[in-house]
Formats: C-alpha cells, structure tokens, sequence
C-alpha cells in the first residue's frame, strides 16, 4: 500500500495480534516469542517462525541510521494493543528517536470509521502530511498501558479511559477491551452477544454470511476473519444450521435474554495478555470487572 504511493523509508511490518493470547511486559526477549509461538500453535494451529521475526525486528538495532520513526495504526483495540507493543518494544531497545503516528479512523464527511487501506491514496497523504509527533507523556502513557494489560488487574485500565492524549482512539478501545470479558448476566462478552443478535435479527443462509455481517459489524474490535472465525464455531451450541440458514435455538435466546450465565459451556478461556477470559467477568451496573466467583476469594 505505501510502497504504491511512493512513501519512502525502510518498512517493518508488526504482524502480530497481541490483543489475544499471553504477553509479559519484556517484549524484547526470546521467552515472549516463545510464548507468541506456543499461542498461535495452540489455538490457531499456526506456526511462528521466530528467526524470521527477529530477522524482521533487526532493523530496530540500527536506529543510528534513521531519522525518525512513524507508526501507521488504525483505530481499533486490535491496532491498538499492537501499537502499545510496539511503543513498547521500542522503549525496551532504547530507540531515542521522534516517534510520529498516522492513525486511521473517522474522515470528514464519512458516516463509518475508515482502516488505512480503505483510505484513497489522497486522504493517505493528507494522513501522512497531519501525522502527530508523539509525546514523551504519550510514549510513557503507552508502556504503562501495556505493562497493565500483560498484568492481573485490567481494571487498573479504566482511569486512563478519561486521560487525554494523542491517541484519540485510546478510550474508546480501553473500553472495548473491558467488554471482552463475559458479562456477568449471560456469560457472552459484547462480540458473542453480537454475533447472535445478527442471526436473531437477519435471515442468514451460512456462516460464512455471518462472517461478513460480523466483520462489518464490529464497531471498535478490528478482529479479522480467523478470530471471528473461532468465535462463531465457539457459539455452536447457540446455533441451528439446516438447509434455510441459521437460527437462535432455545439456548441462543435464553443467552440473550440473560436467563443463564453461559460463561462456562461457551469454554472460550481465550488468554488478553496477562489474564485468562474466564477469570474475569464485566459488571455493567458497576462497570468494571469482578472475579468469576469461582476465582474470588
């Protein structure tokens, strides 16, 4: 996409998604590769090859040859989380560089938030021409969110829902995360609940259709077609499937009407950083996370 539009400069591709599976704060170490791989083998069956990665993040050891750094994001938790990764990973190598960011996002006069590759190449380079120098507050503000997510308290993340700063999506990601968690009525986090007010609410023939509508319909998620993928096979126990599409079955409308906590039968104990999905569950009421009673103590 830039080398299209004749942006020059060395490219490193961050091809990650930390927003799912296990991290600790040190980036920068063999034992966070390890424990990357270990996650994409288990739950993705995709296999890391890790010498390709640090052959990737070498160009990070040679920050004498450049100028500057510039991190184009979007404005989604799946973007987001990598970003915080990233500004960390760089703090961690001691990179003292200018750090400018181009984020994505909402676009005048357009009704629906925008990713990178859905801009023209003009509203690129008018990105490109307004990118944001980063802070040292903002850099800083960064590495602490990421050393709370690889930790046990995602609550610790809700003052910073409210703190300004150059990343003008922050909040509205931070919050989406906490949703991530299941609800403590249902057990269905916001994206499970979502998926199957789709099916209640459309005439879907496959789920594959409900993959689209998912995709289109995920508001500040960013997650792609392999995440989602798993998902819906996860909601399987909600779903009828026959030869005229899909429905809710008894189970998908007692989900919605929160008339069982669903949490344990769905089994998705998906790892966000430093805490494990099942351990947690999101209280609307008191809008913030509460231990699984299981876990309390």
């Amino acid at each position: 996409m830039l080398q299209d539009l004749d942006f020059t400069g060395d490219i490193l591709t961050w091809e990650e998604m930390l927003c799912e599976g296990p991290t600790i704060s040190n980036i920068n170490s063999d034992k966070f590769l390890k424990l990357r791989a270990s996650f994409f083998s288990s739950f993705y069956d995709i296999d890391l090859n890790i010498e390709e990665i640090k052959s990737e993040l070498d160009l990070l050891n040679h920050p004498d040859i450049y100028s500057e750094i510039i991190l184009w994001f979007e404005y989604d938790l799946f973007c987001h989380i990598n970003m915080i990764g990233v500004i960390t990973l760089l703090h961690q190598k001691k990179v003292k560089l200018p750090i400018y960011l181009v984020s994505s996002g909402r676009i005048e006069g357009e009704k629906n938030l925008k990713g990178l590759t859905e801009l023209t190449p003009n509203q690129l380079n008018n990105h490109f021409k307004n990118k944001i120098e980063l802070a040292e507050e903002d850099l800083e503000l960064a590495i602490t969110l990421w050393d709370i997510y690889c930790g046990k308290d995602h609550n610790l993340l809700k003052p910073y829902i409210i703190k300004g700063s150059n990343f003008k999506y922050m909040s509205n990601c931070l919050k989406a995360h906490l949703e991530r968690f299941p609800d403590s009525i249902s057990g269905l986090n916001i994206l499970e609940k979502n998926l199957l007010e789709i099916i209640k609410n459309n005439d879907l023939k496959s789920k594959n259709q409900l993959l689209g509508y998912a995709l289109n319909y995920q508001g500040y998620y960013g997650y792609g077609d392999t995440q989602f993928e798993r998902i819906i096979n996860k909601l399987s126990l909600f779903i009828s499937e026959d030869e005229h599409g899909l429905t809710l079955n008894r189970l998908g409308h007692e989900a919605l009407i929160g008339q069982h906590n669903f949490a344990s039968e769905l089994n998705n104990n998906i790892e966000f950083g430093g805490v494990f999905k099942l351990d947690f569950q999101f209280n609307k009421q008191q809008n913030k996370l509460i231990k699984t009673i299981k876990n309390a103590h």
